[in-house]
């Protein structure tokens, strides 16, 4: 059992909610953390920790797109799909890495090294077409500049090229 194997760090979580229930989304992060997605025997366990239903953990795992139900890539792709991005080109390079990487969204590269995503707004109107991958974030995306962090990461596993999690729009060149 998941849990069990780190008493102490669900112990400390815990430590810091009043109420056991509040403690849900830390707990979830935690799961994913160690297992890489958050597995229905973790859903389990975290539902007898905190006395909820198994029902209710799993409706909060699919309410947020931060959660995965199966295991995804080392790199997790997140495309920008909102209005602000698909204006400045987020739909053609969405297409543009599905060629590249031979995968639709949804899906991970048979070497488990990336899953792409197409996803609603990540609060970076002004610097799109953007995507997020893993925790940060890259802006201002054109197709040479996601060749290249798609082969910084599969590489080095960084990239250079990343501006956040928030890069604040550059004034206008006069």
């Amino acid at each position: 059992m998941l849990f069990e194997r780190f008493k102490n760090e669900v112990d400390d979580i815990l430590s810091r909610y009043p109420v056991k229930r509040s403690a849900l989304l830390p707990l979830l992060n935690f799961a994913q953390r160690e297992e890489g997605y958050v597995s229905e025997s973790a859903m389990k366990e975290i539902a007898k920790i905190l006395d909820l239903t198994p029902p209710q953990v799993f409706e909060t795992v699919t309410f947020y797109t931060m959660f995965n139900l199966k295991p995804i890539g080392k790199f997790h792709l997140q495309v920008c799909k909102s209005l602000m991005c698909a204006l400045v080109g987020s739909d053609d390079l969405v297409m543009w890495i599905q060629k590249k990487l031979s995968i639709a969204p949804g899906q991970t590269t048979a070497d488990n090294i990336f899953t792409l995503s197409v996803v609603e707004c990540l609060g970076s109107c002004g610097t799109g077409p953007m995507m997020q991958v893993n925790d940060d974030y890259y802006e201002q995306l054109s197709e040479e500049k996601v060749g290249r962090v798609l082969d910084d990461l599969k590489r080095d596993g960084t990239s250079s090229l990343k501006t956040g999690p928030f890069m604040y729009p550059q004034p206008l060149a006069k």
